[in-house]
C-alpha cells in the first residue's frame, strides 16, 4: 500500500502542474441540499481550492477548509480574501490518514474524496463521521463511475454507491437517519468541450440529537 506522505506529493504535484484546477463553483448536490440548512459551524474534507468551503462561507457557516496540497489551500485562502468572507473560513493543511481535526460541527462534508494513493478513505470517513455533532448532518459524495467518453472502470480510483459509503462508515453511524441515498448523472465537460457526464453518488445522513 502505498504511504500517506505519497498522498500529499502526489497531490501536492497536481495542484503545481496547473493554475487551476477546478472551477470555483460550488457543486451542485451541495448547494440542492444544505442551502435550506441554517449555518453553523462546517469541516470540508479534501477542500480543494475552495469552491464549496466559500459558498458556505458566504452563507454564514464557519468552516474549516481541510486539505492536504500547500498549493490548494493558498488557493482557498485567495477565494475567501476575493469574495469577502475570509474571516470565516480557516484552511488547514492535514493529512486525513491521521484523522480529522478535533472539534464537532454541525455539517461535515466529503465530496469527491478520492485518491489514488495513500488515503485509507473507509477510515477518514469513519473518523469524520465522529466529528458530526448532535443533531449534525455528514455529506458524502463521490463517484460511481468514469466520464461518459472513457472506459467504465477507473484503476486509479475506487468507485462507490451509496451502500458502499454506507458499508464503510459501518456502526459509526448506526442509529443515524439515512435523508439522501442517491445516484445520479452530473454534467461533465469532455476534452473537446462537448457536454458528456459522469454518474455521482450522494449519501446525506442526520445524525440523532
Amino acid at each position: 500500500m502505498a504511504r500517506t506522505d505519497d498522498c500529499g506529493a502526489f497531490w501536492e504535484n497536481r495542484y503545481r502542474q496547473t493554475e487551476r484546477m477546478w472551477t470555483g463553483a460550488p457543486n451542485e448536490l451541495l448547494v440542492r441540499e444544505i442551502s435550506s440548512v441554517g449555518p453553523t459551524t462546517a469541516l470540508d474534507l479534501g477542500c480543494g481550492e475552495g469552491g464549496d468551503a466559500v459558498w458556505l462561507a458566504a452563507r454564514g457557516w464557519q468552516v474549516t477548509a481541510v486539505d492536504i496540497a500547500p498549493t490548494a489551500l493558498e488557493r482557498v485562502r485567495e477565494a475567501a480574501r476575493a469574495a469577502g468572507v475570509a474571516e470565516r473560513v480557516t484552511p488547514l493543511c492535514r493529512d486525513l490518514a491521521c484523522g480529522p481535526p478535533p472539534g464537532e460541527f454541525g455539517l461535515v462534508v466529503a465530496m469527491f474524496l478520492h485518491s489514488p494513493v495513500g488515503m485509507p478513505r473507509g477510515e477518514v470517513l469513519r473518523a469524520a463521521a465522529q466529528r458530526v455533532a448532535a443533531g449534525g448532518t455528514l455529506l458524502v459524495v463521490g463517484h460511481s463511475g468514469a466520464p461518459s467518453w472513457q472506459p467504465r472502470t477507473s484503476p486509479h480510483t475506487r468507485l462507490t454507491t451509496p451502500d458502499d459509503v454506507l458499508a464503510e462508515l459501518g456502526t459509526t453511524v448506526r442509529g443515524w437517519s439515512v435523508d439522501l441515498r442517491e445516484v445520479y448523472e452530473a454534467p461533465m465537460s469532455r476534452p473537446n468541450g462537448q457536454v458528456g457526464f459522469r454518474v455521482e453518488n450522494a449519501l446525506r445522513l442526520g445524525r440523532p440529537v
